[in-house]
């Protein structure tokens, strides 16, 4: 891969993960109702979903996936029902997971994990993203180092922006901040999640 086409695939990763959505949402809740770890472990969850990603497009299969619509949109309405899902527990929370802390409960670094590989797995936009951008830049893979430079590009760029976006968010001042407005942050990861749904959904 020549320098000026991993420059051009740096800049469109950090777009691609600096892009406000349900993603931010995710690491702001766990970075909220848990602790630093627990945004740092839901942000590199969420990266090995997105190298996942990479990893398929790089074998082709997204194409694959591309030329085969019935499977296309089964995946796209099963990464809306999740959406779906955890938007309907982020209204139903209400603050919950800072209740929780409040309390002395751990929440867990499980579910820290899942919920950020899950967003990035099942996310339509991600997934439309490496379809549409992303899979212009395998041809330009011709070697191993290449093919290796496709992959973890991605992942790493992802990883790192949402490590820094957590560890913002736990400063003492910024977090106590946020915990104030836990239940409003509920509410609008909620409606936003629930939106991009029914968003997906309807553009079926």
């Amino acid at each position: 891969m020549s320098w000026s086409a991993w420059l051009s695939l740096l800049a469109i990763c950090c777009l691609g993960a600096m892009s406000p959505g349900p993603s931010l949402a995710m690491i702001v809740r766990h970075s909220l109702g848990g602790s630093r770890l627990h945004g740092v472990i839901c942000a590199w969850a969420h990266a090995m979903g997105i190298g996942i990603y990479a990893l398929v497009t790089l074998l082709g299969l997204a194409v694959v996936l591309q030329q085969a619509p019935t499977v296309f949109q089964a995946i796209t309405l099963t990464g809306a029902l999740y959406l779906a899902w955890i938007g309907f527990q982020a209204l139903r929370a209400k603050g919950g997971m800072q209740q929780k802390l409040a309390a002395g409960e751990k929440t867990s670094l499980w579910v820290a994990a899942r919920d950020g590989f899950a967003i990035s797995i099942f996310n339509p936009k991600i997934m439309l993203f490496f379809l549409a951008l992303f899979s212009q830049f395998v041809g330009s893979a011709d070697s191993f180092v290449g093919k290796g430079l496709i992959v973890t590009t991605p992942l790493v760029i992802d990883g790192l922006w949402y490590t820094v976006i957590a560890v913002m968010l736990s400063h003492p001042n910024v977090l106590n901040r946020l915990r104030e407005k836990a239940s409003l942050i509920d509410t609008l990861s909620g409606i936003v999640l629930i939106a991009l749904a029914l968003r997906v959904v309807v553009t079926l």
